[in-house]
């Protein structure tokens, strides 16, 4: 059988999968594995391989050193390069500007164009040029592709790409709005077209990723024409840590009355705002926890949250026109039946109607809307692993 390699290579950590990219989204791939605490004495290798775990802690130098170690372990359980046919490696890279629309073969002139995008993602596309060229090294007989999270919105209509900012400067320094996780709402609304038994053209879509990063688009006919990320992923929703659509005037203002530099605001609005930042938490199983006992700021916390889902869900919905579908993904999405019943809650008069029933139980993809409601309401895990493998193993086997 042949696999892909999917590999997320993170500032200190590289998250892999070896996956069948014939397997259906709901099957287990064959390897899923974490190395961790990179550049840490105490680093940790985590793999499973069918089910069956194995772990290793050692200090981890860097992100060579890592993979290395991860290779020789799936090598010694039968898993590695050396004992399964490995067709393609996948690179999930976070950024890929205005240079990248579409899953690439990499070469040295394309590791040299991500890294010229690194201003735009510099800690993210830093880690992912890592990965990639420590990869080729220790692959070099294995195709490498780039998969860019931006690439499904690059052709986003220029009324939603462009910010109403001076045009040269905006031009100069490549300042749109790019959007991310589009690996996942291009792959939900292809397996939400083959759910219905439909072609992805027919269909009118909102696609609602909800996970610690949160992020919803609108996608016409396969296409997209809007989303809620920008230039970075803080733009759109409220976040797990992230603050979500914010007035840029609150920045000047804590750099002249609060004193904080700008490396400061970028944490506070990145790392200490969204759910977190309201109520202490950012674990959505503990925030309901926390309002069942009272907590008035978890409560906060959790209005803030569904009003901005909720405004985004009518923007798009006008947006589109006509909404053949609204699709939950991603940890929240698939597992909060109280965040889908809330998001969606009093739209009967808009043709939205939840089963209760069918939302409280049930896993894998399926309908939760009534049967007459005019726009059907699903539940589909998304699976970008997947999606990266399948997207790797077409362009190596053109080759």
């Amino acid at each position: 059988m042949a696999y892909a390699l999917v590999l997320n290579s993170g500032s200190s950590s590289i998250k892999f999968q070896i996956v069948d990219p014939t397997a259906s989204a709901s099957d287990r791939p064959f390897v899923t594995g974490l190395v961790e605490r990179i550049g840490e004495p105490n680093g940790r290798i985590s793999i499973k391989i069918e089910g069956r775990h194995v772990e290793s802690n050692m200090p981890i130098r860097d992100h060579r050193g890592g993979l290395m170690l991860a290779i020789a372990m799936l090598d010694a359980n039968g898993a590695g390069p050396t004992a399964v046919d490995i067709i393609a490696c996948g690179h999930r890279v976070v950024h890929g500007g205005k240079t990248f629309s579409a899953p690439v073969l990499v070469d040295d002139e394309v590791v040299e164009q991500i890294r010229e995008l690194v201003p735009l993602a510099p800690l993210h596309n830093t880690a992912n040029v890592d990965g990639i060229e420590v990869a080729r090294d220790l692959l070099p007989n294995v195709p490498h592709v780039a998969v860019f999270d931006t690439g499904f919105f690059t052709d986003l209509p220029a009324a939603s790409a462009n910010y109403a900012i001076d045009l040269d400067v905006a031009q100069q320094h490549q300042i749109r709005r790019y959007g991310f996780h589009g690996t996942s709402h291009e792959f939900i609304a292809r397996e939400v077209a083959d759910h219905l038994g439909q072609s992805v053209e027919e269909l009118n879509q909102i696609v609602l990723h909800l996970g610690n990063g949160a992020s919803v688009s609108a996608i016409r006919g396969g296409q997209a024409q809007d989303t809620t990320m920008g230039l970075t992923p803080l733009e759109g929703l409220v976040m797990g840590t992230r603050s979500g659509d914010i007035d840029p005037g609150v920045i000047f203002h804590l750099y002249r009355t609060a004193g904080m530099d700008i490396d400061a605001i970028d944490d506070l609005l990145n790392r200490h705002s969204g759910v977190k930042g309201l109520s202490g938490v950012n674990d959505f199983r503990v925030l309901h926890e926390k309002m069942e006992e009272g907590d008035e700021k978890a409560k906060l916390a959790y209005d803030v949250y569904i009003h901005r889902l909720r405004r985004y869900i009518g923007a798009y919905m006008i947006t589109l026109g006509r909404v053949d579908t609204i699709t939950f993904t991603a940890g929240v999405g698939e597992n909060d039946a109280t965040v889908r019943t809330n998001s969606l809650a009093d739209l009967e008069n808009f043709g939205i109607k939840i089963d209760e029933e069918k939302n409280q139980n049930g896993s894998g993809p399926r309908i939760i809307s009534t049967e007459d409601s005019a726009t059907k309401v699903l539940v589909v895990p998304t699976n970008e692993e997947l999606a990266i493998a399948q997207k790797s193993a077409a362009i190596a086997e053109s080759l």
